[in-house]
């Protein structure tokens, strides 16, 4: 399975969804003109980037049950 190119592309967005997370959450916790100014923008590219991850899972998930 980790061999796959499909799932590899697939985690690494899961990975992406969580760098752009932490970049959120590190901005609210610090406050300040960083947030005021960038909240709502890495939160949209954060959902943006979550629906790609869960659309790429589930095109591994319907061709992987193709071939098993």
């Amino acid at each position: 399975m980790t061999k796959d190119p499909l799932f590899l592309i697939a985690a690494g967005a899961c990975l992406v969804v969580l760098v752009i997370l932490m970049i959120g959450i590190g901005g609210f916790a610090k406050g300040g003109d960083f947030n005021r100014k960038h909240a709502n923008r890495i939160m949209r590219y954060r959902i943006i980037a979550q629906a790609i991850a869960v659309a790429l899972i589930l095109i591994f998930v319907i061709f992987s049950g193709r071939g098993g």
